[in-house]
Order: structure tokens, then C-alpha cells, then sequence
């Protein structure tokens, strides 16, 4: 049933996201605090990354977005870590050995990827007005985000299937702008 439900908010994301999704850049708020452990059992806190970039994608596993983003999302922090940018993957309402299994050893990232067992962190990073249809933590799904050095939302794309962009390019071109001092 609930692979049901999870095809079912897939084909919506897929079919009304366009219409929705957009990158948006500028100050978007205060990303709301969090505290949740990886795949090994560590705990990661948001405010572990004040001073430093952190892109932020949240994820599920049967996704096929978040999947074919998960390669860049190592490129990605094999080519910024050294430049105080952070990484991490949330993974939303999966355990921990099905995240482990499919989401960190299958594209072997080097970076966090944490586990939001009950949606509460997606939901509180979600927007308001956005496809109220679908509850507020698979609002979330497929999208990156990136936190400035205080704490500030930046930057947030949600899932666009008509523009999807696997490579990251905007965020990339916004990291890089930020990370120039304009």
C-alpha cells in the first residue's frame, strides 16, 4: 500500500511540478534547525555547518530524480568540500539499512546522508503554497537547497520534470557566485 501511495505522489510530482517548480535565489529565511542521524548512526546537526555552504537534497530512494542526482551531488562535494562547502542527502520516512544499501554504498558518496524517519525536517523546509495536495514532507522530494554561512536558505529548487536538471547547473552557478563574494 504504501508503494502505492509513493507511485502515486511521484506521478503527481512528475505531472504538476512543472507548473510549481522553480529555482528561486535570494534570502529565502532561516533554515530551520535540525538534528538527525546518518546511515552509520551519527548524529549531524545543521548548526555543525554554520560558517560554510551546505547543499542540501532531499531524497528517497525509489525517486528516479533524486537518483540521477546523486552522482553529481558527489562530484559536487568532491569539488567544493575543500572550499567550506558541505553536503548532505536527507532521506525521507526510509530505514536505515535500505538508505545505506541503495542510496550511500550504490553511488558510493563521501558526503552524509541522514535519515528523516518521520518527515518532520522535510515538512519544516517546505513552502507554503506549494501542490497543498501532496503532504508537506514529499513537498520536498527531489529538491536542493543551499544554506549560507549564517544560516540563510539561499537558494532552493523544487523538482521540475519539465526542467529537470540532474547536473545541478544552477546551483552550481549560484554556489559559485556566493562563493566569488557577489
Amino acid at each position: 500500500m504504501e508503494s502505492i501511495r509513493y507511485l502515486i505522489c511521484l506521478f503527481l510530482m512528475a505531472i504538476l511540478l512543472p507548473a510549481s517548480g522553480t529555482a528561486q535565489e535570494t534570502d529565502l529565511g532561516v533554515a530551520p534547525a535540525f538534528e538527525l542521524k546518518d546511515v552509520h548512526g551519527n548524529t549531524v546537526r545543521l548548526d555543525a555547518y554554520q560558517g560554510q555552504f551546505l547543499v542540501i537534497h532531499f531524497a528517497a530512494t525509489w525517486c528516479p530524480f533524486c537518483n540521477a542526482e546523486a552522482p553529481y551531488l558527489e562530484k559536487l562535494y568532491r569539488e567544493y568540500h575543500d572550499r567550506k562547502v558541505g553536503v548532505v542527502i536527507i532521506d525521507v520516512k526510509e530505514s536505515s539499512a535500505l538508505v545505506k544499501e541503495k542510496l550511500q554504498e550504490r553511488f558510493d558518496l563521501s558526503f552524509p546522508v541522514l535519515l528523516d524517519c518521520d518527515g518532520k525536517v522535510a515538512s519544516a523546509f517546505a513552502p507554503q503554497g506549494v501542490l497543498p495536495e501532496l503532504s508537506r514532507d514529499e513537498v520536498m522530494l527531489a529538491s536542493n537547497l543551499l544554506i549560507g554561512p549564517e544560516g540563510n536558505i539561499l537558494f532552493m529548487s523544487l523538482l521540475d520534470s519539465k526542467n529537470f536538471d540532474p547536473k545541478l547547473t544552477d546551483l552550481r552557478e549560484t554556489l559559485d557566485r556566493y562563493l566569488a563574494g557577489n
